[in-house]
């Protein structure tokens, strides 16, 4: 592709600006990216409070993050931030220790089988599943897979795979078929707590994808990564570090393509390009462009999570001496309950505490903002650790995906065959995975596939 060509990138979250980076790393300097807030980050966002910053959004990365560690090392900034570590309560507010045996006599028997299927589970991974890992979904649904391997130097990889359309299936299913069941009681802590949804309706894809065994044993072993200044840092620093900053503010009303240009008009003013790149949801990509029949189709399928955070002070004596899960709440029908609840800063009990909820389920009615952040707020008191005062709040539009059958149906490689079709390329959390990395590694791969 002509090096001077023309591009807008939509979206100025981790993706976009990812784009933009690997775009200006392959010689591609004539790129806009539009962001509609009047800050960078997208759901990487991580406001003030007495003069330190807290998470919003996303909290951690962990050491396979290689993309973000690509950002790092082209901003030269690296993971400073504080160690985390946690606790456990029920939903009665006790502390608990789910997996030491010693507190849980009589849970011996399933922490020790459970031990022996997550060794299981790590052996098919390697051998029955081979390049589950790789990331995006392009021929999971057909048995194949292709991609760049999860490693530094991201080799390309390809083969053939039958055993990859079990993927398909919800994770609680496919854990079940292949007698693993017990591995969500590990799993469910870094994937459901984190607002990616329930077991029984969530392909094992996105699980498995975002949750590699690599990937899981950090979380598990609190191998973490964090930022001093957030994690919104480190896309501050790629946008000041581009050579063209992102331009906040951008209310794009119309996209048009037509005669091999993209027209998209953005505050009141239609300007031209030659290519496009969409990174923000494409769910709503036909509200306010000329979306095809196939876009339309596809995008109409999309769902995402309902996923509430709040950022609440508390009186010194009930602030928290650690963060807790409640695994408790975890299940669906404790949809809209406290899930999580941190403490970013260890050495001061003058900065808030943040909550994390889910309050939606495929086959649920959705619970409304209102009633599950009154719900979280009862739940601090049950936790002894209530409230004073709310000092920020934020409903995502959280984990875009598609479910089983739309998946099996090969939905993202009817997707991936549309990639360019209109002078337009399809990156984001949808097409990956709603977290930071795998949205930035997909930027990466698009970049290399088509430009």
């Amino acid at each position: 592709m002509d090096k001077n060509v023309k591009i807008c990138i939509i979206g100025g979250g981790p993706a976009g600006l990812s784009a933009g980076m690997y775009l200006e790393k392959k010689g591609y300097e004539n790129y806009t990216i539009l962001e509609r807030n009047d800050h960078v980050g997208g759901k990487c966002h991580s406001p003030y409070y007495n003069g330190r910053r807290y998470e919003m959004g996303a909290i951690m990365g962990v050491p396979s993050y290689y993309a973000v560690h690509d950002v790092e090392e082209f901003c030269g900034i690296t993971h400073d931030g504080p160690q985390l570590n946690r606790n456990y309560k029920d939903r009665n507010g006790n502390v608990i220790e789910p997996f030491e045996p010693k507190k849980n006599i009589f849970k011996i028997p399933r922490l020790l089988k459970m031990k022996k299927q997550i060794t299981e589970l790590g052996r098919i991974l390697e051998t029955k599943y081979q390049g589950y890992d790789l990331n995006g979904h392009r021929g999971v649904a057909q048995g194949r897979y292709e991609g760049f391997a999860v490693s530094p130097e991201r080799e390309p990889v390809s083969g053939v795979n039958e055993n990859l359309k079990d993927l398909s299936m919800p994770f609680k299913e496919w854990c079940e078929m292949n007698h693993v069941e017990l591995v969500q009681d590990v799993w469910i802590g870094p994937f459901t707590s984190f607002g990616y949804g329930y077991f029984d309706e969530i392909p094992a894809a996105y699980v498995l994808k975002y949750l590699d065994f690599q990937t899981c044993m950090n979380f598990v072993r609190i191998n973490l990564w964090t930022w001093k200044n957030g994690t919104q840092f480190i896309w501050e620093s790629l946008n000041d570090k581009l050579k063209n900053h992102a331009r906040l503010n951008s209310d794009i009303t119309k996209v048009e393509r037509k005669d091999g240009k993209v027209y998209v008009t953005v505050n009141g003013k239609t300007e031209e390009y030659d290519k496009l790149i969409v990174t923000s949801p494409l769910q709503y990509f036909p509200e306010y462009a000329d979306a095809r029949e196939d876009e339309a189709k596809y995008f109409g399928k999309i769902d995402y999570e309902r996923y509430d955070v709040l950022a609440v002070e508390t009186r010194p004596e009930d602030h928290p001496e650690i963060s807790y899960y409640v695994f408790d709440n975890m299940t669906p029908d404790r949809l809209g309950h406290l899930m999580v609840y941190y403490r970013r800063w260890r050495d001061s009990k003058d900065q808030v505490i943040t909550t994390y909820a889910l309050r939606k389920h495929k086959n649920s009615e959705e619970i409304p903002y209102e009633e599950c952040k009154q719900t979280v707020l009862d739940d601090l008191k049950t936790m002894k650790n209530p409230a004073t005062n709310v000092v920020n709040e934020k409903s995502w539009y959280y984990f875009p995906h598609v479910f089983s059958d739309d998946y099996a149906a090969g939905w993202y490689d009817d997707v991936e065959a549309m990639q360019g079709k209109y002078d337009t390329y399809y990156a984001g959390e949808i097409m990956s995975f709603g977290d930071m990395d795998e949205t930035a590694e997909y930027s990466r791969e698009l970049v290399e596939r088509f430009f």
